[in-house]
């Protein structure tokens, strides 16, 4: 469990932060929960060299970090373009940040995988004939990697970017309908809405019975952004509550089966 991991001690981590407003909003709450958590952070950046906006993206996520008091590095890579393009850029990323975080001495990388993420790469898998054991995928906690955003959805992190005001970055291969992932995102999901408002819940409800042998039972995170965040470092104080900039107030009740609830100040 996330939380236990600080119980000896101060911890070190890496943040995976590209610029996107996904990673950018990561890194700001995750600024802001861990001194209560004793987690010491430092912000990675890895520049694949497939786009020539990449370094001004990564520029701006390094001034968001300096601001948040978060050490900032970058790595640049050379891939070549060419098949399996994005498998083959995720595993030098991956590569690249393992590196970055045996320099400074993390012990974890956390990145900034949503809900909405597993829910599209839920649906990849099917699509592309993977079988239940495959389908438990992108778990909270998995080896070195940490996702404290992964019980919030995709439209939770655009609110809490919306409410600080976060700068980041779009990228374009975002929209680009010839990887699978974008007609996932833009074609499958919205038609499967239409049937079931909750399938992003249920697809994660799936990957999280299938992946519960593999990598632990399924943690009491609530949905919302910060919330997920605060649960890291409320989990042990039944009743403790976090304010936050702009006036919310997470609260963490153990007895309750949801984990955290979020209210404003009265």
């Amino acid at each position: 469990m996330l939380a236990s991991r600080n119980a000896k001690g101060p911890t070190t981590w890496l943040v995976a932060v590209s610029g996107g407003a996904d990673s950018m909003a990561l890194l700001h709450a995750l600024s802001i929960v861990a001194p209560t958590h004793r987690i010491q952070l430092f912000a990675h950046g890895v520049d694949h060299g497939l786009r020539e906006e990449a370094a001004a993206e990564l520029d701006l996520a390094e001034d968001a970090a300096r601001s948040m008091g978060v050490p900032f590095a970058r790595t640049g890579l050379k891939i070549a373009k060419g098949s399996n393009l994005q498998a083959r850029a995720r595993t030098e990323r991956y590569r690249a940040l393992r590196a970055a975080a045996g320099e400074v001495g993390a012990t974890q990388i956390a990145t900034a995988h949503h809900a909405t993420d597993r829910a599209e790469t839920v649906l990849m898998r099917l699509v592309r004939g993977s079988g239940a054991r495959g389908l438990g995928v992108l778990p909270p906690e998995d080896g070195d990697l940490v996702r404290p955003l992964i019980r919030a959805s995709k439209a939770d992190v655009m609110a809490h970017a919306t409410r600080h005001k976060i700068a980041f970055a779009s990228d374009p291969s975002n929209t680009d309908t010839r990887f699978l992932r974008v007609r996932v995102r833009t074609e499958l999901m919205p038609m499967l809405r239409t049937l079931n408002p909750q399938i992003e819940e249920h697809l994660c409800a799936l990957a999280d019975e299938l992946g519960a042998e593999a990598w632990g039972p399924r943690l009491p995170f609530g949905r919302h952004a910060l919330t997920e965040l605060a649960a890291l470092s409320l989990r042990r104080s039944p009743g403790a509550k976090l304010s936050l900039p702009g006036g919310l107030v997470v609260t963490y009740d153990r007895a309750q089966a949801e984990g955290v609830n979020s209210r404003r100040k009265s």
